[in-house]
């Protein structure tokens, strides 16, 4: 019993328990702001759940947006938990079914239909709905995906889609989201469907900037005669690994040693800030890093995990 309460007690748990709640109650507002009054059907599941709530309406049956949301996602969680992993599925169990309670949160609390002046959506022009959905669920994707969570339904398909065929989790996104937007069909006209097949394209591509801009890391590599005191820096102060190149310059053939290392952008400030006080003669070149497969340390003195 004390080992299933042991990743409860962690502040790793709990920082990443309020980064899912607040990012879902973000995702939601984008979803019932922009999408669920102008009727866009984005590629997401929230977009099939609206469809198949005008489906049901004009059937007689009353079921709200928010609770097909539930249950589809219900579904899915399945999935989730099967293919991907227990620490997905556990995650997306938690955001999976607050999507839909969140909805009707913001539907309690500030009606969007309080908010239309004119039209019949907040922004009166479906391009800048489109924009603001994407813009809102695009950020809580990213945040998302980079604690190995997901909002649920469509990022379900999309990190199985990134898991076994290895593409971007943007274009995973897309390739889902597009097959989604089809059902738009049955309940929008040709030129809407558009909007939201484009909307599904965009959305790929700011998941993948939001994705790479939160993941993002320097690849710093140093030529210095005092490399020794730069490792030293590098290992004790900023708590980072590197590694030890030795080299032969091309112009003179001396030789060289090669310090490099990744780090965050905080990390790297400091790093050229020490080398500036201390008065070292570097040489230094750097880049940005996306993706990191293998160990990186999560937080100063903890736990190494995947990045």
């Amino acid at each position: 019993m004390t080992n299933l309460l042991k990743p409860v007690t962690t502040a790793k748990f709990w920082k990443e328990l309020i980064i899912m709640t607040l990012g879902m109650l973000f995702g939601a507002a984008g979803v019932y702001y922009f999408l669920m009054p102008s009727k866009l059907i984005i590629g997401s599941i929230s977009g099939l759940s609206i469809v198949l709530s005008e489906l049901f309406m004009s059937a007689g049956l009353m079921i709200k947006t928010s609770t097909i949301i539930l249950v589809i996602n219900a579904l899915l969680l399945v999935l989730a938990w099967w293919l991907i992993g227990a620490e997905f599925g556990a995650k997306t169990v938690y955001t999976a079914l607050i999507l839909g309670p969140m909805i009707s949160f913001w539907e309690k609390i500030l009606p969007y239909e309080k908010l239309i002046t004119e039209g019949t959506s907040i922004m009166n022009d479906p391009w800048l709905d489109l924009i603001c959905f994407v813009l809102m669920l695009s950020i809580c994707q990213a945040l998302l995906f980079r604690i190995n969570a997901s909002t649920g339904g469509l990022d379900i398909l999309a990190k199985i889609v990134n898991k076994y065929f290895h593409f971007d989790i943007g274009t995973s996104v897309t390739i889902a989201g597009a097959l989604i937007c089809c059902s738009a069909f049955a309940i929008n006209p040709f030129k809407m469907v558009v909007v939201g097949l484009i909307g599904t394209w965009i959305n790929g591509i700011a998941v993948d900037y939001f994705t790479d801009t939160l993941n993002r890391r320097k690849r710093v590599c140093i030529i210095s005669d005092q490399h020794e005191a730069i490792r030293q820096y590098i290992i004790h102060d900023l708590d980072r690994g590197c590694s030890l190149y030795h080299l032969q310059g091309g112009y003179n053939g001396a030789e060289k040693v090669e310090v490099v290392t990744l780090l965050t952008q905080d990390e790297y400030a400091k790093l050229l800030n020490h080398l500036k006080e201390e008065k070292y003669e570097c040489f230094i070149t750097a880049g940005n890093v996306s993706e990191i497969y293998g160990k990186w340390h999560t937080r100063k003195g903890g736990t190494i995990s995947q990045a």
